[in-house]
Protein backbone atom coordinates (compact mmCIF):
# COMPACT_ATOMS: atom_id res chain seq x y z
CA UNK A 1 0.00 0.00 0.00
CA UNK A 2 1.28 3.65 -1.06
CA UNK A 3 -0.81 5.27 1.66
CA UNK A 4 -0.75 5.13 5.35
CA UNK A 5 -3.13 2.51 7.73
CA UNK A 6 -4.87 2.99 10.15
CA UNK A 7 -2.59 0.17 11.29
CA UNK A 8 0.35 2.59 11.53
CA UNK A 9 -1.35 4.97 13.98
CA UNK A 10 -1.12 4.65 17.43
CA UNK A 11 -4.54 4.64 18.35
CA UNK A 12 -4.49 4.51 22.59
CA UNK A 13 -6.90 7.20 23.77
CA UNK A 14 -7.15 9.13 21.20
CA UNK A 15 -10.15 10.19 19.22
CA UNK A 16 -10.36 8.78 15.48
CA UNK A 17 -12.62 10.71 12.87
CA UNK A 18 -14.20 8.04 10.51
CA UNK A 19 -15.20 8.74 7.75
CA UNK A 20 -17.16 6.03 6.66
CA UNK A 21 -19.93 4.90 4.01
CA UNK A 22 -22.99 4.67 5.83
CA UNK A 23 -25.47 5.13 2.98
CA UNK A 24 -27.38 2.03 2.77
CA UNK A 25 -31.28 1.33 1.78
CA UNK A 26 -34.58 1.96 3.55
CA UNK A 27 -37.75 1.06 2.99
CA UNK A 28 -41.05 3.29 3.62
CA UNK A 29 -40.70 2.51 7.66
CA UNK A 30 -37.28 3.74 8.26
CA UNK A 31 -35.66 0.05 8.11
CA UNK A 32 -32.19 -0.90 6.53
CA UNK A 33 -33.05 -3.42 4.03
CA UNK A 34 -29.39 -4.07 3.56
CA UNK A 35 -26.44 -3.34 5.39
CA UNK A 36 -23.66 -4.54 3.77
CA UNK A 37 -22.10 -1.13 3.73
CA UNK A 38 -22.38 -0.89 7.33
CA UNK A 39 -21.13 -4.69 8.16
CA UNK A 40 -18.26 -3.40 5.49
CA UNK A 41 -16.68 -1.28 7.56
CA UNK A 42 -16.73 -3.22 10.94
CA UNK A 43 -12.76 -4.41 10.51
CA UNK A 44 -11.91 -1.09 11.19
CA UNK A 45 -14.42 -0.21 13.57
CA UNK A 46 -13.26 -3.06 15.77
CA UNK A 47 -9.76 -3.00 15.25
CA UNK A 48 -9.89 1.21 16.47
CA UNK A 49 -11.89 0.40 19.63
CA UNK A 50 -9.54 -2.84 20.42
CA UNK A 51 -6.66 -0.10 20.24
CA UNK A 52 -8.02 1.83 22.92
CA UNK A 53 -9.29 4.57 20.67
CA UNK A 54 -12.42 6.58 21.16
CA UNK A 55 -14.47 6.33 17.40
CA UNK A 56 -16.06 8.86 15.97
CA UNK A 57 -18.05 8.09 12.74
CA UNK A 58 -19.20 10.38 9.76
CA UNK A 59 -21.22 9.94 6.62
CA UNK A 60 -23.54 11.09 4.30
CA UNK A 61 -26.78 9.62 3.40
CA UNK A 62 -28.69 9.89 0.29
CA UNK A 63 -29.09 13.52 -1.01
CA UNK A 64 -30.64 16.11 1.01
CA UNK A 65 -29.46 19.06 -1.02
CA UNK A 66 -28.15 20.40 2.13
CA UNK A 67 -31.06 20.49 4.02
CA UNK A 68 -32.04 18.76 7.19
CA UNK A 69 -34.43 15.65 6.29
CA UNK A 70 -36.08 13.53 8.97
CA UNK A 71 -36.10 10.74 6.20
CA UNK A 72 -32.23 10.93 5.48
CA UNK A 73 -31.08 10.98 9.18
CA UNK A 74 -28.69 8.49 10.62
CA UNK A 75 -30.51 7.60 13.17
CA UNK A 76 -31.73 4.13 11.16
CA UNK A 77 -28.25 3.14 10.92
CA UNK A 78 -26.94 3.76 14.91
CA UNK A 79 -29.96 1.53 15.75
CA UNK A 80 -28.10 -0.87 13.48
CA UNK A 81 -24.91 -0.61 14.12
CA UNK A 82 -25.69 -0.86 17.58
CA UNK A 83 -26.92 -4.10 17.13
CA UNK A 84 -24.47 -5.70 15.02
CA UNK A 85 -21.70 -4.67 17.86
CA UNK A 86 -23.47 -5.37 21.04
CA UNK A 87 -22.58 -1.71 22.38
CA UNK A 88 -23.88 1.77 22.64
CA UNK A 89 -23.89 3.90 19.84
CA UNK A 90 -24.23 7.13 20.73
CA UNK A 91 -26.07 9.43 17.95
CA UNK A 92 -25.50 13.20 17.59
CA UNK A 93 -28.11 15.12 16.96
CA UNK A 94 -25.97 17.27 14.11
CA UNK A 95 -22.21 17.13 12.80
CA UNK A 96 -21.14 20.40 14.03
CA UNK A 97 -22.27 22.97 16.83
CA UNK A 98 -21.83 23.70 20.71
CA UNK A 99 -23.82 20.56 21.86
CA UNK A 100 -21.71 17.86 19.18
CA UNK A 101 -18.39 19.65 20.46
CA UNK A 102 -19.68 18.94 24.04
CA UNK A 103 -20.76 15.11 23.25
CA UNK A 104 -17.18 14.66 21.76
CA UNK A 105 -14.98 15.67 24.79
CA UNK A 106 -16.61 13.76 27.04
CA UNK A 107 -15.93 10.45 24.87
CA UNK A 108 -13.99 7.77 26.43
CA UNK A 109 -12.05 4.79 25.41
CA UNK A 110 -14.32 2.51 23.46
CA UNK A 111 -17.00 5.02 22.92
CA UNK A 112 -18.88 5.33 19.96
CA UNK A 113 -20.45 8.81 18.70
CA UNK A 114 -21.71 8.90 15.39
CA UNK A 115 -22.56 12.00 13.76
CA UNK A 116 -25.39 13.02 11.74
CA UNK A 117 -25.46 13.49 8.61
CA UNK A 118 -23.15 15.72 6.80
CA UNK A 119 -24.73 16.55 3.71
CA UNK A 120 -27.34 18.10 5.96
CA UNK A 121 -25.08 21.17 5.52
CA UNK A 122 -24.34 22.51 1.99
CA UNK A 123 -20.54 23.33 3.28
CA UNK A 124 -20.34 19.55 3.10
CA UNK A 125 -20.59 19.20 -0.76
CA UNK A 126 -18.88 22.44 -1.19
CA UNK A 127 -15.83 21.78 0.79
CA UNK A 128 -16.41 24.42 2.97
CA UNK A 129 -13.16 25.41 4.95
CA UNK A 130 -14.51 26.54 7.86
CA UNK A 131 -17.11 23.69 8.01
CA UNK A 132 -13.89 21.27 7.69
CA UNK A 133 -12.33 22.83 9.81
CA UNK A 134 -15.01 22.45 12.70
CA UNK A 135 -15.15 18.87 12.02
CA UNK A 136 -11.58 17.88 12.31
CA UNK A 137 -11.32 20.06 15.53
CA UNK A 138 -13.65 16.99 17.20
CA UNK A 139 -10.99 14.28 16.56
CA UNK A 140 -7.14 13.94 17.08
CA UNK A 141 -6.81 11.35 14.32
CA UNK A 142 -8.22 10.89 10.93
CA UNK A 143 -8.94 7.66 9.21
CA UNK A 144 -10.95 7.24 5.73
CA UNK A 145 -12.98 3.69 5.60
CA UNK A 146 -15.53 5.75 2.94
CA UNK A 147 -14.15 3.96 -0.59
CA UNK A 148 -17.98 4.88 -2.07
CA UNK A 149 -17.15 8.17 -1.40
CA UNK A 150 -13.59 8.68 -2.38
CA UNK A 151 -14.48 9.76 -5.27
CA UNK A 152 -15.82 13.35 -4.00
CA UNK A 153 -14.01 16.20 -2.99
CA UNK A 154 -15.94 17.01 -0.48
CA UNK A 155 -15.57 18.18 3.30
CA UNK A 156 -15.41 15.16 5.27
CA UNK A 157 -13.45 13.45 2.61
CA UNK A 158 -10.67 15.87 1.34
CA UNK A 159 -11.42 19.38 3.62
CA UNK A 160 -11.27 17.27 7.06
CA UNK A 161 -7.75 15.84 6.45
CA UNK A 162 -6.14 18.14 5.58
CA UNK A 163 -6.05 19.56 9.11
CA UNK A 164 -4.37 15.71 10.41
CA UNK A 165 -0.50 14.80 10.17
CA UNK A 166 -1.28 11.49 9.06
CA UNK A 167 -4.64 11.33 7.61
CA UNK A 168 -4.92 7.38 6.90
CA UNK A 169 -6.73 4.65 5.09
CA UNK A 170 -9.34 1.85 7.14
CA UNK A 171 -9.49 -1.48 6.24
CA UNK A 172 -11.78 -1.46 3.70
CA UNK A 173 -10.59 1.73 1.49
CA UNK A 174 -6.68 -0.44 1.70
CA UNK A 175 -9.08 -3.45 0.35
CA UNK A 176 -10.81 -1.42 -2.57
CA UNK A 177 -7.12 -0.19 -3.89
CA UNK A 178 -5.51 -3.47 -3.11
CA UNK A 179 -8.07 -5.20 -5.13
CA UNK A 180 -8.61 -2.11 -7.58
CA UNK A 181 -4.74 -1.88 -8.20
CA UNK A 182 -3.56 -5.15 -8.80
CA UNK A 183 -6.53 -5.93 -11.49
CA UNK A 184 -4.62 -2.91 -13.27
CA UNK A 185 -1.20 -3.37 -12.64
CA UNK A 186 -0.29 -6.97 -11.86
CA UNK A 187 -3.51 -8.88 -12.79
CA UNK A 188 -3.20 -13.00 -13.17
CA UNK A 189 -3.88 -13.04 -16.98
CA UNK A 190 -5.83 -13.47 -18.98
CA UNK A 191 -7.43 -10.63 -17.36
CA UNK A 192 -11.17 -10.23 -18.33
CA UNK A 193 -13.72 -7.10 -17.93
CA UNK A 194 -17.05 -7.21 -18.38
CA UNK A 195 -18.82 -3.72 -18.56
CA UNK A 196 -22.62 -3.86 -18.50
CA UNK A 197 -25.21 -1.20 -17.48
CA UNK A 198 -27.62 1.27 -19.60
CA UNK A 199 -25.27 3.77 -20.77
CA UNK A 200 -22.14 4.31 -22.52
CA UNK A 201 -21.35 7.82 -21.66
CA UNK A 202 -20.97 6.70 -17.88
CA UNK A 203 -18.69 3.61 -19.19
CA UNK A 204 -17.06 4.98 -22.46
CA UNK A 205 -13.82 6.41 -20.35
CA UNK A 206 -13.58 2.95 -18.15
CA UNK A 207 -13.41 0.74 -21.29
CA UNK A 208 -10.60 3.23 -22.81
CA UNK A 209 -8.67 2.52 -20.24
CA UNK A 210 -9.13 -0.85 -19.75
CA UNK A 211 -8.56 -1.80 -23.26
CA UNK A 212 -4.69 -0.87 -22.87
CA UNK A 213 -4.37 -3.88 -20.10
CA UNK A 214 -6.96 -6.53 -20.65
CA UNK A 215 -6.73 -9.09 -22.91
CA UNK A 216 -10.42 -9.49 -23.73
CA UNK A 217 -13.58 -7.21 -23.25
CA UNK A 218 -17.22 -7.93 -23.23
CA UNK A 219 -19.29 -5.00 -24.07
CA UNK A 220 -23.20 -5.91 -22.56
CA UNK A 221 -26.28 -4.35 -21.20
CA UNK A 222 -28.25 -1.17 -22.89
CA UNK A 223 -25.53 0.43 -24.20
CA UNK A 224 -24.31 -2.13 -26.71
CA UNK A 225 -27.17 -1.16 -28.39
CA UNK A 226 -25.23 2.44 -29.18
CA UNK A 227 -22.45 0.01 -30.59
CA UNK A 228 -24.44 -2.04 -33.00
CA UNK A 229 -26.31 1.23 -34.36
CA UNK A 230 -22.63 2.68 -34.98
CA UNK A 231 -22.09 -0.71 -36.98
CA UNK A 232 -25.19 0.63 -39.30
CA UNK A 233 -27.74 -1.91 -37.45
CA UNK A 234 -31.30 -1.19 -37.22
CA UNK A 235 -31.53 -1.48 -32.99
CA UNK A 236 -35.28 -1.28 -33.03
CA UNK A 237 -36.50 0.57 -29.90
CA UNK A 238 -33.68 0.16 -27.53
CA UNK A 239 -31.79 2.65 -25.85
CA UNK A 240 -29.30 3.94 -27.69
CA UNK A 241 -26.77 7.63 -27.17
CA UNK A 242 -26.67 8.77 -30.51
CA UNK A 243 -23.60 11.43 -29.61
CA UNK A 244 -21.26 8.39 -28.77
CA UNK A 245 -21.97 6.81 -32.00
CA UNK A 246 -18.54 8.23 -33.30
CA UNK A 247 -16.95 7.24 -30.56
CA UNK A 248 -18.26 3.50 -30.17
CA UNK A 249 -17.44 2.78 -34.37
CA UNK A 250 -13.63 3.64 -33.30
CA UNK A 251 -13.39 1.37 -30.00
CA UNK A 252 -15.01 -1.48 -32.40
CA UNK A 253 -11.72 -1.40 -34.38
CA UNK A 254 -10.04 -3.04 -31.38
CA UNK A 255 -9.79 -7.27 -31.20
CA UNK A 256 -10.44 -7.53 -27.98
CA UNK A 257 -13.54 -6.06 -27.44
CA UNK A 258 -16.89 -8.95 -28.14
CA UNK A 259 -20.31 -7.57 -28.71
CA UNK A 260 -23.29 -9.77 -28.29
CA UNK A 261 -24.38 -12.20 -31.33
CA UNK A 262 -28.01 -12.34 -30.04
CA UNK A 263 -30.30 -10.43 -27.44
CA UNK A 264 -33.61 -11.25 -26.30
CA UNK A 265 -36.05 -8.45 -27.06
CA UNK A 266 -39.49 -7.58 -25.63
CA UNK A 267 -42.57 -5.82 -27.21
CA UNK A 268 -42.34 -3.62 -24.17
CA UNK A 269 -39.86 -3.28 -21.62
CA UNK A 270 -42.02 -4.96 -18.76
CA UNK A 271 -42.72 -7.97 -17.07
CA UNK A 272 -45.17 -10.42 -19.43
CA UNK A 273 -44.74 -8.60 -22.76
CA UNK A 274 -44.02 -10.96 -25.44
CA UNK A 275 -40.08 -11.88 -26.15
CA UNK A 276 -37.97 -13.52 -28.32
CA UNK A 277 -34.39 -13.85 -28.85
CA UNK A 278 -33.18 -12.61 -32.16
CA UNK A 279 -29.63 -12.29 -34.02
CA UNK A 280 -28.63 -8.88 -33.53
CA UNK A 281 -28.47 -7.83 -36.99
CA UNK A 282 -32.16 -8.96 -36.80
CA UNK A 283 -33.61 -6.63 -33.77
CA UNK A 284 -37.68 -6.12 -35.29
CA UNK A 285 -37.93 -2.39 -35.62
CA UNK A 286 -41.08 -2.34 -32.94
CA UNK A 287 -39.20 -4.54 -30.21
CA UNK A 288 -36.85 -3.62 -27.03
CA UNK A 289 -33.46 -5.08 -26.35
CA UNK A 290 -34.10 -6.26 -23.10
CA UNK A 291 -31.19 -9.12 -22.29
CA UNK A 292 -28.80 -10.97 -23.41
CA UNK A 293 -29.14 -13.86 -26.09
CA UNK A 294 -28.35 -17.54 -25.31
CA UNK A 295 -25.66 -17.91 -27.62
CA UNK A 296 -24.05 -14.78 -25.75
CA UNK A 297 -24.72 -16.38 -22.36
CA UNK A 298 -22.35 -19.72 -23.70
CA UNK A 299 -19.58 -17.42 -25.25
CA UNK A 300 -19.21 -14.96 -22.38
CA UNK A 301 -19.12 -18.14 -20.03
CA UNK A 302 -16.27 -19.73 -22.22
CA UNK A 303 -14.27 -16.33 -22.09
CA UNK A 304 -15.40 -16.37 -18.01
CA UNK A 305 -13.80 -19.89 -17.81
CA UNK A 306 -10.43 -19.58 -19.42
CA UNK A 307 -9.76 -16.61 -17.59
CA UNK A 308 -7.47 -15.83 -14.44
CA UNK A 309 -8.94 -12.59 -13.17
CA UNK A 310 -12.49 -11.02 -14.00
CA UNK A 311 -13.52 -7.27 -13.70
CA UNK A 312 -17.33 -6.92 -13.49
CA UNK A 313 -19.30 -3.71 -13.41
CA UNK A 314 -22.61 -3.31 -15.01
CA UNK A 315 -25.63 -6.08 -15.74
CA UNK A 316 -26.08 -7.55 -18.87
CA UNK A 317 -29.95 -7.00 -18.63
CA UNK A 318 -32.84 -5.31 -17.17
CA UNK A 319 -31.87 -7.84 -14.61
CA UNK A 320 -34.80 -6.11 -12.15
CA UNK A 321 -37.43 -7.75 -14.31
CA UNK A 322 -37.75 -11.54 -13.82
CA UNK A 323 -38.37 -11.79 -17.72
CA UNK A 324 -35.27 -9.96 -18.69
CA UNK A 325 -32.85 -11.62 -15.94
CA UNK A 326 -31.49 -14.80 -16.82
CA UNK A 327 -28.13 -13.05 -18.68
CA UNK A 328 -27.13 -11.27 -15.87
CA UNK A 329 -27.92 -14.53 -13.95
CA UNK A 330 -25.94 -16.68 -15.77
CA UNK A 331 -23.04 -14.35 -15.76
CA UNK A 332 -23.08 -14.00 -12.24
CA UNK A 333 -23.31 -18.13 -11.72
CA UNK A 334 -20.29 -18.48 -14.15
CA UNK A 335 -18.69 -15.28 -12.23
CA UNK A 336 -18.91 -17.45 -8.91
CA UNK A 337 -17.69 -20.67 -10.36
CA UNK A 338 -15.01 -19.08 -11.90
CA UNK A 339 -13.89 -18.14 -8.02
CA UNK A 340 -14.26 -21.49 -6.59
CA UNK A 341 -11.23 -22.28 -9.37
CA UNK A 342 -9.09 -19.62 -8.24
CA UNK A 343 -10.08 -16.93 -10.50
CA UNK A 344 -9.66 -13.40 -9.14
CA UNK A 345 -13.13 -11.77 -9.98
CA UNK A 346 -13.96 -8.27 -8.73
CA UNK A 347 -17.64 -7.07 -8.86
CA UNK A 348 -18.14 -3.31 -8.83
CA UNK A 349 -21.26 -1.17 -9.25
CA UNK A 350 -24.34 -0.56 -7.27
CA UNK A 351 -26.67 -2.63 -9.59
CA UNK A 352 -24.18 -5.55 -10.47
CA UNK A 353 -23.74 -5.77 -6.47
CA UNK A 354 -27.99 -5.38 -6.39
CA UNK A 355 -27.66 -8.57 -9.01
CA UNK A 356 -25.06 -10.83 -6.96
CA UNK A 357 -27.23 -9.76 -3.72
CA UNK A 358 -30.45 -10.96 -5.95
CA UNK A 359 -28.79 -14.49 -6.83
CA UNK A 360 -27.21 -15.08 -2.96
CA UNK A 361 -23.87 -14.68 -4.73
CA UNK A 362 -22.38 -12.03 -3.10
CA UNK A 363 -20.15 -13.72 -0.94
CA UNK A 364 -19.17 -16.22 -3.72
CA UNK A 365 -16.87 -13.54 -5.33
CA UNK A 366 -13.45 -12.38 -4.33
CA UNK A 367 -14.42 -9.00 -4.23
CA UNK A 368 -17.51 -7.06 -4.57
CA UNK A 369 -16.55 -3.54 -4.57
CA UNK A 370 -18.51 -1.20 -2.02
CA UNK A 371 -18.15 1.80 -4.35
CA UNK A 372 -20.02 2.38 -7.45
CA UNK A 373 -19.13 5.78 -8.61
CA UNK A 374 -15.56 5.52 -7.48
CA UNK A 375 -14.57 1.80 -8.59
CA UNK A 376 -15.97 3.47 -11.97
CA UNK A 377 -13.62 6.34 -11.88
CA UNK A 378 -10.59 4.49 -10.79
CA UNK A 379 -10.94 1.59 -13.00
CA UNK A 380 -10.77 4.89 -15.16
CA UNK A 381 -6.80 5.87 -14.40
CA UNK A 382 -8.52 8.82 -12.31
CA UNK A 383 -6.91 9.65 -9.27
CA UNK A 384 -9.76 9.65 -6.97
CA UNK A 385 -9.62 12.79 -4.36
CA UNK A 386 -10.57 10.94 -0.90
CA UNK A 387 -7.05 9.07 -1.38
CA UNK A 388 -4.57 11.73 -2.77
CA UNK A 389 -5.94 13.59 0.73
CA UNK A 390 -4.43 10.95 2.34
CA UNK A 391 -0.90 10.37 3.91
CA UNK A 392 2.13 8.41 1.77
CA UNK A 393 3.93 5.88 3.29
Amino acid sequence: MAKLSVKDLDLNGKKVFVRVDFNVPLDEEQHITNDTRIRASLPTIKYILEQGGILILASHFDRPKGKVNPKMSLLPVAHRLSEILKRKVIFAPDCVGPEVKKMAQVLNPGDILLLENTRFHPEEKRNDSGFAKELASLADLYVNDAFGAAHRSHASVVGVPAHFENPACGFLLEKEIRFLERALKEPKRPLLAIIGGAKVSTKIGVIKNLLSSVDNLVIGGGMCFTFYKSKGYEIGKSLCEDDFLDEAAVLLNNKKIYLPVDVLVAKEPKQGSPTKCVEVCAIPADYHGVDIGEKTRQDIARLVNKSKTIVWNGPMGIFEIDDFAEGTAHLARSVAQATTKGAITIVGGGDTIAALAKYDLLNDVTHASTGGGASLEFLEGKELPGIKALEDR
